[in-house]
């Protein structure tokens, strides 16, 4: 196993640190769930007016990016068919995300959204995936959204050390957008930047590509948003876009590495920013600065407030106390 796993253990952390505040759009709402909190990570009430899950669990995001995990671990040869497989059990039919798709269902149809689906969300890219698998489609990611599930599921993956050629193909298993494939590379290839040594990943980032076309948009976008630093996060954000798709996941995350120092803080920022959008995407950006103190922090939250983590983090959590893993930057 690749020594990079602190990187996949930063996303699933942020992941469920954020998730009691997911998809709070409404500012005024998101203020007063905060105010006064200096640390407003791992909430004991939910605040998500779409779906309500206990906290320290995580959302579909990094859920994707488990069963990926899962996979690996499994040692299978064939790793894209596998996943298929894996994708549909803990997804498709009899999941629990399955069942609540007719009720995902009701939400699309009224504008005010109200109540909250008791237990998890299933994304619109995830709903594609398992039909296209289950219709044995040659193709079978999602296309009508461009958003970062695609990502989320390559990254252990990737972290694992398989080259960029193999790493689009899996990606493509659960997005087929050509929008989500390309910000799901640029993402990668800025932790891959990082993990190599860089010290800024993100100006490497636009040195080394300022003359590829397919990031030209993507190169030009870092620019702008570098020129933006010093500017108040909630004002930025709506410039750079709050919506769960590409390019406003993206530029709101590279905002937020470029302007916080720390994994911690960046995560707070992240959390109290344009209406509450928990990016998984960005947080899993942000993991590159992933200290050995979260660790300590994380398992010190689930003693304090009962909460009931992932799998893989208590996986990870024990193996690294035990002197099992390195998790260092």
């Amino acid at each position: 196993m690749k020594n990079n796993l602190h990187v996949f253990l930063g996303a699933t952390v942020a992941d469920a640190a954020a998730r009691p505040l997911h998809w709070v759009y409404n500012q005024k709402k998101l203020n007063s769930y905060i105010k006064g909190k200096k640390d407003f990570t791992f909430l004991k009430k939910n605040k998500s007016p779409f779906y309500n899950i206990k906290t320290g669990k995580v959302s579909g995001y990094n859920e994707i990016g488990q069963v990926m995990f899962q996979t690996l671990l499994e040692n299978y040869e064939d790793i894209e068919k596998e996943f298929k497989k894996n994708i549909l059990k803990n997804f498709g039919p009899g999941s629990k995300y399955w069942k609540n798709l007719n009720l995902r269902s009701k939400y699309k149809k009224v504008k005010d959204w109200r109540g909250m689906i008791k237990g998890p969300w299933i994304h619109q890219n995830i709903i594609e995936t398992v039909n296209n698998i289950k219709s044995n489609k040659k193709i079978s990611g999602g296309v009508k959204v461009n958003e970062s599930d695609g990502f989320c599921a390559a990254l252990p993956y990737f972290l694992y050390g398989y080259d960029f050629k193999s790493l689009e193909k899996i990606i493509r298993i659960v997005t087929a957008s050509k929008i989500s494939l390309k910000y799901a590379l640029a993402k990668f290839y800025i932790i891959d930047l990082a993990l190599k040594g860089a010290k800024d990943p993100v100006h490497e980032f636009i040195k080394r590509f300022k003359k590829n076309t397919s990031f030209k948009v993507i190169v030009n976008d870092i620019k702008k948003i570098k020129r933006l630093n010093s500017k108040f996060h909630p004002i930025i954000i709506k410039k750079l876009g709050m919506a769960c798709s590409y390019p406003g996941t993206f530029n709101s995350s590279i905002y937020t590495i470029i302007n916080s120092r720390n994994y911690k803080e960046a995560i707070l920022k992240k959390e109290a920013r344009d209406r509450a959008r928990k990016y998984q995407t960005g947080k899993m950006c942000l993991s590159i600065w992933f200290p050995t103190e979260i660790l300590k922090d994380y398992k010190q939250a689930a003693n304090d407030r009962e909460i009931s983590l992932p799998w893989l983090v208590r996986k990870l959590l024990r193996d690294y106390f035990e002197g099992k893993i390195d998790l260092k930057v």
